[in-house]
């Protein structure tokens, strides 16, 4: 029998509905206007004997919005800070800015395509601060699968059970790995299966790693990868 009938059979046919219009709604604003360089009222975010502090970030955006980090450093004399991003091995900048006389530096970048990579803040002088990873999004419509489902054999190998984070996509490689977000809450998880066969769906969410997002049903999910 094919998988998507089982699923159909098995969750009170919740996945065969077809999938409803949704628009999705950022929870990231535009970045207001402001000076290049922000006030030392804010907190100055240093690590442990580290020399470069971070006040603020905003590194999970959706594609076409600008991604931003702003903080201060240690150190005597001005220094060139660049935002930078991991991609294929190689570290990549997108912004760099001049620190001020009180150590401050304010680093933006419009990313126009989805993507997911380590970033950091790296200094000239060879010093650097990992951040993270940013996050560009495009909305995207998923559903969700599991129960009825478990000890079944996975597209890529493996057997579904409750706890499996993963998703099924039709065509990402085995063991690509994805981000999602959806009401604020992100996860990471690797593509384990084959689907969906629902039209109007490109992803499909264990249950697992619906629950993590609390994900209901089918609807607008943000994706990147």
């Amino acid at each position: 029998m094919p998988r998507s009938t089982l699923r159909c059979a098995s969750v009170a046919g919740a996945l065969c509905l077809t999938a409803t219009t949704a628009t999705a709604t950022s929870a990231d604003a535009q970045t207001p206007a402001h000076a290049r360089h922000q006030g030392s009222h804010r907190s100055k975010g240093f690590p442990d004997g580290g020399k470069v502090g971070v006040s603020a970030k905003r590194l999970n955006v959706l594609a076409g919005s600008r991604a931003t980090v702003s903080g201060r450093v240690r150190a005597a004399g001005p220094l060139t800070a660049a935002l930078q991003i991991k991609r294929h091995a190689r570290w990549i900048t997108l912004d760099r800015d001049r620190t001020d006389g009180g150590g401050r530096y304010l680093l933006r970048h419009r990313v126009r395509r989805t993507l997911s990579a380590p970033a950091r803040v790296h200094l000239s002088d060879g010093s650097a601060r990992r951040l993270g990873r940013l996050n560009v999004y495009r909305t995207s419509y998923a559903s969700w699968y599991g129960p009825g489902l478990y000890g079944n054999r996975l597209g890529c190998g493996g057997t579904l059970t409750a706890g499996r984070l993963g998703v099924a996509h039709k065509s990402l490689p085995c063991g690509a790995k994805v981000t999602l977000r959806h009401g604020g809450r992100v996860v990471r998880v690797p593509v384990i299966d084959r689907g969906p066969y629902v039209g109007g769906r490109e992803f499909d969410l264990t249950a697992a790693t619906a629950q993590r997002l609390h994900f209901h049903g089918h609807g607008a999910i943000q994706v990147a990868n």
